[in-house]
């Protein structure tokens, strides 16, 4: 884990239902949990994020996640019944995909083109 810890961090209102869906469903590694102190690191490739439990933040920050194909995120979450954006594309450059968490935090897949 690194020094500085997550980049961002999400309030969740259940820690549990949380986790799962971040490692289960977007495809994060969970790197430590406090049940105690009711939080959690998560991390996917560069990305960090943490967990904690209390009342979501609507405008928080985004983690901005690099996947290598974000269309094919994106039918595979939509198929999950995950509520996702659509696919922006900055012509040449990036593919872009708001993915909301079951709580309502924003996070956004990227793909460099």
């Amino acid at each position: 884990m690194s020094a500085a810890g997550p980049t961002v961090w999400y309030h969740v209102r259940e820690l549990d239902a949380g986790r799962h869906f971040y490692r289960e469903v977007l495809g994060f590694e969970e790197i430590a949990v406090d049940f105690g102190k009711r939080w959690t690191h998560l991390r996917r490739g560069a990305m960090e994020i943490g967990l904690v439990e209390g009342e979501p933040q609507p405008d928080g920050a985004v983690a901005h996640v690099d996947v290598p194909d974000v269309k094919e995120e994106a039918d595979r979450l939509r198929d999950a019944g995950v509520e996702v954006g659509i696919v922006v594309e900055l012509t040449g450059e990036m593919r872009l995909l708001d993915i909301y968490d079951p709580d309502g935090n924003r996070v956004q897949f990227a793909q460099e083109l």
